[in-house]
């Protein structure tokens, strides 16, 4: 459910101004250049998603009633970069709630995936647009369809795709059955036929089970009317060594601080439809940080450095356990770099405080 010196006098002074700001200085042989960021990269945007092709990072997030692209060389810069509204929905069938939006590049053309409803939330379904243009600025976005996730059209969001020893997988968060009085979301895998429609059936790989996978109740702030169990968001990643297929998912309700991510891990040989292939972490691998400031923590994706060295989280949070009332949705993106462990596990930290200088992505120019 919806809801990252000098110290002369006159160069420390230099050095100062371009921490704060970002821009380049030059001294009396070269250009020194002081280049840094502070999330949140933008005031507003849930489910944040970022994809860098040919030198240009292209972005997305849930703006609920279409669909807004941003390019640009700077994914740390994206409140100047340039953005282009690509899907504004007619069809009543899936005119509302549009959710959680992905674009990726397959085969030279371009797709957007997204979930979107007739007016109910328990109506949510995937959605897929193709662009034949190889700029996505460029050219129209046109409906493919519906991705038929299963003989009974439950309930699906967030689908999100990959590619594995030549075959492409979709991951999506969908309940096994209609919701009665309880909603549970789980996380599910299934082999595309192509870009557009499912190859195989749906397969669990996750729901809720865990203690830190079931926090329902926001203490403070609002909350349903029925009780949430939240697997959704899911994320894939492979590890540099290219031994694993990495799953981030985000778990417990959005509307609480709670909110974190969890991992999937299985190897890139093995089979991916099957459920033993699949293993859990046992604790959440990014959560909240009240010392920091930082709630809610989740529905993230990845991307890397323009030069191809560092990796990095973008994910949404909030600055509060809950929204100020009044203020609407306050999730806003974050990015920050991560590492990975000597057994090709991710390692993300914790979440940093807000207006903290980072330095931008390597190669960024």
């Amino acid at each position: 459910m919806k809801r990252v010196y000098l110290f002369s006098v006159v160069s420390l002074m230099i050095s100062l101004n371009c921490a704060c700001t970002g821009s380049k200085t030059t001294d009396s042989e070269n250009e020194v250049v002081t280049s840094t960021y502070v999330n949140p990269l933008l005031d507003r945007g849930p489910d944040p998603w970022a994809i860098f092709h040919n030198g240009t990072y292209y972005y997305m997030h849930t703006m609920q009633d279409s669909l807004v692209l941003w390019r640009t060389s700077d994914i740390t810069d994206l409140r100047n970069a340039e953005k282009k509204t690509v899907w504004v929905p007619t069809d009543e069938s899936n005119k509302y709630h549009l959710w959680a939006p992905e674009i990726h590049n397959l085969d030279g053309k371009w797709y957007i995936y997204y979930a979107a409803d007739d007016g109910n939330t328990d109506n949510h379904q995937l959605y897929v647009l193709e662009n034949v243009n190889a700029d996505p600025f460029e050219g129209n976005f046109e409906m493919k369809g519906r991705i038929s996730t299963d003989k009974d059209n439950n309930w699906a969001i967030d689908g999100s795709l990959f590619e594995n020893n030549g075959k492409l997988y979709m991951v999506w968060s969908g309940w096994q059955t209609r919701r009665v009085d309880t909603e549970t979301q789980c996380i599910y895998i299934a082999e595309m036929a192509n870009p557009w429609t499912l190859g195989s059936e749906r397969v669990l790989i996750s729901k809720p089970e865990l203690e830190w996978e079931r926090h329902h109740k926001n203490e403070k702030g609002w909350n349903p009317s029925y009780t949430v169990y939240v697997n959704e968001g899911p994320q894939p990643l492979k590890s540099p060594n290219g031994k694993y297929i990495h799953i981030a998912y985000s778990a417990s309700g959005v509307w609480t601080p709670y909110y974190a991510l969890g991992l999937l891990t299985a190897k890139v040989g093995d089979n991916l439809l099957d459920p033993a292939s699949w293993t859990k972490s046992k604790e959440p691998v990014f959560r909240q940080d009240p010392s920091a400031g930082v709630y809610g923590t989740g529905h993230n994706s990845f991307f890397m450095s323009p030069d191809s060295t560092e990796y990095y989280i973008l994910y949404h949070a909030r600055d509060t356990q809950v929204d100020p009332e009044g203020q609407g949705d306050t999730r806003s993106p974050r990015a920050q770099k991560f590492t990975w462990d000597e057994n090709d596990f991710p390692v993300f930290g914790k979440p940093l405080p807000r207006d903290k200088q980072l330095s931008k992505p390597s190669g960024t120019k």
